[in-house]
């Protein structure tokens, strides 16, 4: 087969020099001073000072850490920070310009770490040499003042790597997509996935965009494709992962089995797998090309406004040659196909800030969804399509059953009133673990995506709101434990009423009030949806109890506001 350079060589083989045509590549893309939000978020905890950081290591693998001062080596000239990946061979370049071996002190220092890391901290580097041209933007948008000089010095797509069972059960022809990894751990073939954090690392970062960017691909409503990510996200292992580290972990493994349930598949660029497969480690690994959502890493020689020495400047972009980069695992020119970065900020900002804010938690969850008769109103759906407000609904609910993770204990209520000795709700999935056998084959998860299949509205039923949600807090209050989030989450298109269970907004909070107890607290997430909603008793009635509640005024909105009600329900407490 053919790999992305076209050259008959599998990409899952031993790797080899691309020497591939240009095209698709991403440009050096300057994000706007908004993403000093993200520099705030990865600021915090992570403020590392320039000059007392680790220089690069003079092999390709995590730095080791060695005391140093900021005045230890006065005579320094140039210091460069240097993604981690690329640093050794700057190092290595570096060192062809030192004519005093003697002196401890190099006239260059280079620091390896993290772009997330180096724009936020508080001294900048005099040259800086990111994974990619974004983190220039944002630290720019910071206060930084860093020029790339000429086009990327080098290019590296990124790869889904793991151990050959694994990723063979995932590629064909050296390429995977990210659809199908999310699949595989949605069902459990794939038992372990390992993510680094999208706000430091690029690999992070633009997986996280690729993913966003495959699932977007599958279906034309936004939220859903949301949803989908967040599948993925949901089951990761590990989120905030360090690239190097878990290539140092998985190369002292010797045995395959304890790779896959501890790391699994990751990403990562496809140098780093390139120089794992040449260190010859016990425990292989091969690599896929994700085709759905294919992203590179671009090298910037970067300078800063106030950097001094030209001269030396000049002379190590010099020493940094082509040859020593495609020998070190780099590709010289861009990776055919791969997607081009986002001339807005938000949309590579907001898919890794969700990404990044979403907390796993052990979660209890009873689902309140409305199936009085005016969920049959006929709308107008993405794509043009007609269809009523519970049909969009099952469409959602089906991907959302999805979200929830292994550790989740999970019921459903239909709630709705067809004839007046009707009760106010119904249980159709029984409270209990969500991996849960019930019927010896089915779990609860299955169960679940069954209900909102066949979900249906009954025509002419009144809406016994506040009464379920009354019913709902009251029946998870009890179930109150320590460790875990318990929530009542209502999907409803309508207001209190058409109901001998009805009763005013005023009547309904006076009860909820009365019912509160801070030391066992149940948060109400609610999604309105609809434009005759009543969002002001919606609004309330989660304020009152710590939640969250979100309109969905417009039909595409509904997925869109299912996927924000379950990321305020996995928010940090």
């Amino acid at each position: 087969m053919s790999d992305l350079t076209g050259r008959n060589q599998s990409p899952m083989d031993e790797p080899v020099t691309h020497h591939g045509p240009p095209g698709g590549g991403a440009g050096r893309i300057l994000l706007a001073a908004a993403i000093v939000l993200l520099l705030v978020a990865v600021a915090g905890g992570t403020t590392w000072w320039m000059y007392t950081r680790d220089p690069a290591p003079t092999t390709n693998t995590a730095p080791t850490a060695r005391p140093s001062a900021p005045d230890a080596c006065p005579g320094v000239k140039l210091r460069v920070a240097a993604a981690p990946e690329i640093a050794p061979a700057v190092q290595a370049a570096a060192k062809t310009l030192d004519d005093d071996e003697a002196d401890p002190c190099d006239p260059i220092k280079v620091v390896a770490e993290e772009p997330g890391v180096t724009a936020a901290g508080a001294a900048k580097p005099d040259v800086w040499i990111p994974s990619s041209s974004v983190w220039l933007g944002i630290a720019n948008a910071g206060g930084a003042a860093f020029t790339a000089q000429d086009k990327p010095m080098a290019y590296s797509p990124i790869m889904l790597a793991g151990p050959g069972t694994v990723t063979d059960s995932l590629s064909q022809g050296g390429r995977t997509s990210w659809a199908q990894l999310t699949g595989a751990v949605a069902t459990g073939k794939v038992v372990a996935v390992t993510m680094p954090d999208a706000r430091t690392s690029t690999v992070g970062l633009l997986s996280v965009y690729g993913v966003n960017a495959a699932m977007a691909r599958t279906t034309p409503d936004s939220g859903i494709a949301q949803l989908r990510a967040l599948t993925l996200r949901s089951r990761l292992k590990e989120a905030a992962a360090d690239p190097s580290k878990v290539l140092a972990r998985v190369a002292k493994q010797w045995n395959t089995n304890s790779v896959v349930y501890d790391v699994g598949l990751f990403p990562l660029v496809e140098q780093q797998l390139k120089t794992y497969q040449r260190g010859k480690h016990t425990v292989p690994l091969k690599g896929a090309y994700p085709a759905d959502g294919l992203v590179q890493a671009d090298y910037p020689f970067a300078v800063a406004k106030n950097n001094q020495d030209t001269e030396l400047t000049a002379k190590l972009r010099a020493a940094i040659t082509r040859s020593s980069l495609i020998q070190a695992g780099f590709r010289p020119l861009p990776t055919p196909n791969a997607l081009p970065l986002p001339p807005q900020p938000a949309a590579l900002l907001a898919p890794a800030t969700m990404w990044s804010e979403y907390k796993s938690l052990a979660t209890q969850v009873l689902l309140l969804i409305d199936a009085s008769g005016s969920m049959n109103q006929k709308i107008q759906a993405p794509g043009g399509r007609t269809v009523t407000r519970a049909a969009l609904l099952r469409e959602s609910g089906r991907f959302a059953a999805d979200l929830f993770a292994e550790d989740t204990t999970v019921g459903m209520w239909y709630f709705g009133q067809p004839t007046p000795t009707s009760p106010a709700h119904r249980e159709v999935v029984p409270f209990g673990p969500i991996t849960e056998q019930l019927d010896g084959t089915k779990t609860r998860r299955d169960a679940l995506i069954k209900a909102m299949d066949t979900y249906r509205a009954a025509d002419n039923s009144g809406t016994p709101l506040y009464q379920s949600v009354l019913d709902g807090v009251a029946q998870m209050r009890e179930k109150v434990a320590p460790g875990t989030v318990t929530l009542v989450v209502v999907l409803t298109d309508g207001e209190d009423g058409e109901s001998t269970f009805k009763m005013t907004q005023a009547q309904f909070m006076t009860k909820l009030a009365a019912e509160q107890d801070p030391s066992r607290p149940v948060p109400i997430i609610a999604v309105g949806y609809g434009p005759d909603v009543d969002m002001k008793a919606l609004n309330d009635m989660s304020t009152a109890t710590g939640g969250k509640a979100f309109p969905a005024t417009n039909p595409a909105d509904l997925s869109s506001a299912i996927a924000k009600a379950f990321l305020a329900a996995h928010a940090p407490r």
